[in-house]
């Protein structure tokens, strides 16, 4: 697909991540980011405090993959500093797909996601020998946004989505979409084919038959979400689609489409309250952290993700995400502390399961176990 602007932009997390955490970051050559320590404090941000815990634990976590995720994993890596300042963390941006290709081959320990995992990354894993422990951390809403001057776009439905995404769709103005609107030229932000967030909106939802839809070829992509925010809001034309986190930290900047839910016909926009609801449909979602079990065995690995489960709620909500329910952090901690490995979202002949993430996050489904 000959996508322009495809070069991946890395640590570019939205601004109410700096006003939350009161911390810098810092843009390494390589893309990592290094902690070096945060003004948070566990009474003002409601986090609990671990400096009670074993102090003597160092070492170096390594977390790739989806930018969407990269906010909550930057926030509890901040925190967990904090208590413990001789682990060092580093949060790397190179999308979900590309999270998965390191995680695969061992060179992470864990790895953010904002889908599941797919049958062929599965298979990586199981090639190389990495078993992994999947954790639910949030819920998330992908956003769909227009220009803010744009007066003409109040909701849109799937079947418009498709016209306007796809090629086979054949939408190039506005009037194409609706003889109502405008003959303006529609130009197309959206995030690079390595994100799970590209994955999500074309594989799950506007673009399901593969042999038929196809992904139009022209669009300016993106891993950078910053990147689209700027793309949508300097074009009176312009629409794209990334995590909601990022529409409630620009909302200044850009508009947020209504979507008509397929199931009710009623228009909704994502807020916290829809999202978490399910009346945001089709476009709410879990996120998940991958974590290599062997990776666990160390110390600072075990406790990091037990100090992220503990406060995963708290942080989401901090960077403007939606907690899940207790009972699914419940799940995820009792998943964490036996060592239960696989994915709950594939069958046993590798092909995706359908239902809620309450439905899905059983032990008992689990599949392709290390």
């Amino acid at each position: 697909m000959a996508l322009r602007n495809s070069a991946r932009q890395r640590f570019h997390f939205p601004p109410v991540l700096l006003c939350m955490i009161g911390f810098s970051l810092i843009f390494a050559a390589a893309g990592c980011r290094d902690h070096t320590g945060s003004d948070v404090t566990p009474e003002a941000t409601g986090i609990d405090d671990f400096s009670s815990e074993v102090q003597d634990i160092e070492g170096a976590i390594s977390i790739d993959g989806s930018s969407t995720v990269a906010p909550i994993s930057t926030a509890a890596a901040e925190s967990f500093e904090k208590d413990f300042q001789n682990v060092r963390v580093t949060v790397a941006i190179s999308g979900t797909g590309g999270g998965f290709g390191r995680f695969a081959l061992g060179e992470t320990d864990i790895s953010d996601a904002s889908r599941p995992i797919k049958a062929d990354e599965l298979a990586e894993c199981q090639k190389h020998g990495v078993g992994f422990v999947e954790l639910p951390v949030a819920y998330d809403g992908l956003s769909i946004v227009v220009n803010k001057e744009n007066d003409f776009i109040e909701s849109l439905t799937v079947d418009q989505l498709k016209a306007i995404f796809l090629k086979e769709g054949g939408a190039t103005t506005w009037q194409d979409v609706n003889a109502d609107w405008p003959d303006t030229e529609i130009k197309i932000y959206a995030p690079g084919t390595d994100s799970g967030t590209f994955d999500y909106f074309f594989g799950d939802v506007v673009a399901k038959n593969k042999d038929i839809e196809h992904p139009r070829d022209d669009m300016s992509v993106s891993e950078d979400d910053n990147n689209l925010v700027n793309g949508v809001a300097g074009e009176k034309g312009a629409i794209g689609f990334f995590g909601a986190s990022y529409y409630f930290a620009n909302q200044d900047k850009i508009k947020a489409v209504k979507i008509v839910n397929p199931e009710t016909g009623l228009a909704v926009g994502p807020t916290a309250e829809t999202i978490e609801d399910g009346t945001y449909a089709p476009f709410g979602r879990p996120l998940f952290l991958y974590v290599n079990v062997k990776s666990l065995k160390r110390p600072e690995v075990k406790q990091f993700i037990k100090y992220y489960l503990q406060n995963a709620g708290t942080l989401a909500e901090q960077v403007n995400y939606v907690a899940l329910p207790a009972a699914i952090y419940e799940r995820a901690t009792e998943h964490f502390e036996n060592r239960l490995s696989g994915t709950h979202f594939l069958n046993s002949e590798m092909k995706k399961q359908s239902g809620t993430l309450a439905e899905l996050y059983l032990a008992d489904r689990l599949v392709g176990a290390e």
